[in-house]
């Protein structure tokens, strides 16, 4: 285990300050609360061979008795032993897709009776959700992204508006996935801010139950509204116990020791070349990573001319025509683009917001159709080599 690791799992294994304890048929009370409020429930279900982020109507959505295997380039839905509602790692889906929506009209406008352009209104209200179910990565994300759209010099309106309407019930993961080291990056596994609620599952000879911890005053409300009970030291004891071995089963770590500086010393490194022979450059990493948001934006007309729109859709940095400017793209090759990402992600992104824009959730490994691994290029270049469980040796 690196010295990140460690640290993580210590942070894990730290008692909460306050927790209290909510049995298992409360959480539909939960959810019913956050609709009385006016919030539209996203959180996990199964729908097309993975656990995907979607609408929830009640905990009959939840993808009880499921988890998921990952690895490289692989990824497949398993049943569990047992009928946790939230026993799974993280799927494809991001918390991105409804605060960055994928595609965005930015503005439009049509010809008036006079010639002349007139800009129309957007009339679609800001959506208010309720993210349920967000892992201890997942909020590290949004924070990065909070960073990048809201404190930076240019804030982001669309982001800003839909951040700002947004309630977030955490639960902390139990079960990571192979392809997971949010303990290297300390981000996880459990979650100590960043949330309204965070929710530990537990399912052991007390029952079937989950222990509480607020973040928020609106947390406070929302669970006010919910049959519950001050937690009792085994009820925390339980808790942090999934954490803690949880960060101690993570199936990759990445030295990040002065990653910054490795990765600039290092841009002709050879392993760019090992990596773009193998790279597709389809962009997948980008599009399932929780903190990318490489956009273009578009203007479209209709064909008699009369409107016209300004959409901004994801894009990716691996992508020919991204840089595409004045008549030949800035970076050409797999390797610089691929040597762009990478070096993005985890040195010039600190320079930038302050902080890595990696927080370990794996999703880059797992959806690589080729199986390249973030975890494996780092060391590769550092100069050591993964051990056979797929960690890396220190």
């Amino acid at each position: 285990m690196t010295a990140q690791a460690a640290s993580a799992a210590g942070d894990a294994a730290r008692p909460p300050e306050s927790a209290e304890v909510i049995k298992a048929d409360a959480l539909e009370d939960l959810l019913d609360g956050l609709g009385r409020r006016g919030y539209t429930v996203v959180g996990p279900t199964v729908a097309d061979g993975a656990i995907v982020y979607d609408e929830l109507t009640s905990v009959a959505d939840l993808p009880r008795g499921w988890t998921d295997e990952q690895s490289p380039g692989r990824y497949r839905l398993a049943r569990r032993e047992d009928e946790a509602w939230f026993g799974y790692a993280v799927g494809p889906h991001s918390w991105k897709r409804y605060l960055l929506p994928p595609t965005h009209t930015a503005w439009s406008a049509e010809r008036t009776a006079d010639g002349g352009m007139r800009i129309l209104d957007d009339p679609s209200p800001v959506p208010r959700y309720a993210f349920v179910g967000v892992r201890s990565c997942e909020l590290a994300a949004i924070a990065v992204q909070d960073r990048v759209f809201i404190r930076g010099p240019f804030a982001d309106t669309v982001y800003a508006r839909r951040r700002d309407e947004v309630l977030l019930v955490a639960v902390n993961c139990g079960d990571p996935a192979g392809t997971c080291f949010c303990a290297s990056m300390g981000t996880g596994p459990r979650a100590t801010t960043g949330f309204d609620l965070a929710l530990t599952e537990l399912l052991d000879d007390e029952g079937h139950r989950f222990v509480v911890e607020v973040g928020t005053a609106a947390g406070r409300a929302l669970l006010d509204d919910v049959t519950h009970r001050a937690a009792e030291q085994r009820d925390v004891a339980a808790a942090v116990d999934i954490t803690d071995r949880a960060a101690q089963r993570m199936g990759r770590q990445m030295d990040v020791t002065g990653i910054r500086e490795l990765l600039y010393d290092n841009l002709e490194h050879p392993r760019w070349d090992d990596v773009a022979s193998r790279c597709l450059a389809c962009g997948n990493c980008t599009l399932a990573c929780p903190t990318c948001f490489c956009t273009s934006v578009t203007d479209v007309t209709d064909l008699a001319g009369e409107r016209i729109e300004r959409q901004r859709a994801w894009d990716s940095c691996f992508t020919l025509d991204f840089t595409y400017t004045a008549g030949a793209p800035v970076r050409g090759t797999t390797r610089s683009r691929y040597r762009q990402w990478m070096t993005h992600k985890l040195a010039t992104w600190i320079d930038q917001f302050g902080s890595s824009g990696c927080v370990g959730c794996g999703r880059c490994i797992t959806w690589c159709p080729v199986g390249i691994d973030i975890t494996e290029e780092v060391a590769a270049i550092r100069g050591t080599e993964p051990d056979e469980s797929g960690e890396n040796e220190t």
